[in-house]
C-alpha cells in the first residue's frame, strides 16, 4: 500500500502509551489518509513506516486484544 513521503512527513505521530519511558522499545502510530494507520519506531522516524489499511488495521488490534501475539515464555 503505497503512502507518499509528504503525508507520513505531515502526519502527527502519536507515541503508544504501552511504550516505557527509558527510550526502549517504543512504537508511534498516525492517522492517515483513506482511514489508514502508519505505524514506525520512534527510534528511527526517517525509517520505514508499516501502513496498515482499516480492516487490516483492525484485525491487527484484535489479535493483540485476543491474545494472538503473546509470548507464552513470558
Amino acid at each position: 500500500m503505497q503512502v507518499s513521503c509528504e503525508e507520513l512527513s505531515r502526519a502527527v505521530w502519536r507515541k503508544s502509551t504501552r511504550s516505557g519511558g527509558n527510550g526502549g522499545s517504543c512504537v508511534e502510530v498516525a492517522s492517515l489518509t483513506a482511514g489508514r494507520i502508519g505505524v514506525r519506531d520512534s527510534k528511527d522516524r526517517s525509517g520505514p513506516s508499516l501502513i496498515f489499511s482499516p480492516a487490516e488495521w483492525h484485525a491487527f488490534i484484535g489479535g493483540i486484544k485476543g491474545g494472538e501475539f503473546d509470548d507464552p515464555a513470558i
